[in-house]
């Protein structure tokens, strides 16, 4: 076993508690909790937290595991999203983040755009293998085609998910992009620059040693190598190449104001050059287009997963 891949987890039955909410003729709503099975957790969050929405006629239905972005609002378009997706037949699991409110320690709310890189480590490995014990417990319930849906953060974890994990068949990416050390450089979210920013000569040492360190990655496998600073394993762009050949679709905003668009570009051309399209907004307003993307996650699912 890889002392270097930090989403690795024991692997024991998934133990999911489903609590019935709403259920009509079409479908079944469950709020849940499971234990998360990352070696480490912020103190208090032992528990994960989603929602699992049923569709009653699909035997063995593909999955869509919805992933929501900064902040809590962000789950809102993923609610609305999973009606759709049920009366297509896929059933849907909405993951609360380590960093939603729900689940965040009182003491990190206030200061959650400045956690430490230790924090920011801690989260990744939450979400991560949060996922990937969704993905147990799916096969184990008849979900054999299982697909990741998501925004901005969100996606920057589902993308390296499913980088580490070939259960996951297909993946959304919204807003998204790699390279870590070059989206905090360049955004123009102020909160983000403040605390994140580097001086110049900093940001182009730490770009030279992710380079070589991908350079040896490539050669080797992220798992053999043991990278120099440990943000490094919580970049999309390491499990970018481990994407290619599988079914990817990203939407990118043209005026993004977090993700700059070389970003974007850098981690399609490392995934294989996957589908990508682009909508005039900016990152906070890309909802603006939302019955668009929703007939082009439609019709990238109905192709990528058969249906």
């Amino acid at each position: 076993m890889s002392n270097v891949n930090p989403y690795l987890y024991p692997e024991h039955p998934p133990v999911f508690n489903l609590c019935l909410v709403k259920q009509n003729m079409h479908w079944r709503h469950y709020s849940v909790e499971f234990h998360v099975a990352s070696p480490n957790h912020y103190d208090g969050g032992e528990l994960a937290k989603g929602e699992y929405f049923e569709p009653l006629q699909a035997k063995n239905a593909p999955l869509a595991i919805l992933i929501h972005g900064w902040g809590d609002h962000s789950v809102i378009p993923f609610k609305s999203m999973a009606g759709g997706l049920l009366r297509r037949g896929i059933a849907c699991f909405i993951l609360y983040l380590p960093f939603h409110g729900s689940r965040l320690p009182e003491e990190m709310k206030p200061r959650l755009a400045n956690l430490t890189p230790e924090e920011w480590f801690t989260g990744y490995q939450m979400a991560v293998t949060d996922i990937r014990r969704i993905v147990d417990w799916a096969n184990e319930n008849g979900h054999q085609k299982i697909t990741v849906i998501s925004l901005s953060l969100g996606s920057f974890i589902s993308s390296i998910a499913m980088g580490v994990d070939r259960r996951i068949t297909a993946g959304v990416f919204i807003v998204h992009g790699g390279n870590s050390g070059k989206i905090m450089q360049f955004s123009r979210i102020n909160n983000f620059r403040k605390s994140y920013r580097r001086s110049q000569e900093e940001y182009e040492e730490n770009q030279k040693k992710y380079a070589d360190y991908m350079r040896e990655v490539a050669s080797k496998g992220f798992e053999n190598v043991t990278p120099e600073q440990q943000n490094f394993l919580i970049d999309p762009l390491t499990y970018a190449p481990l994407l290619k050949g599988r079914p990817v679709l990203m939407i990118n905003a043209l005026w993004d104001e977090l993700i700059p668009k070389e970003t974007s570009l850098e981690f399609r051309q490392a995934c294989g050059q996957c589908e990508q399209i682009w909508f005039p907004s900016t990152h906070a307003s890309i909802w603006i287009w939302y019955p668009f993307i929703v007939r082009k996650i439609n019709r990238f699912l109905k192709s990528s997963l058969n249906l």
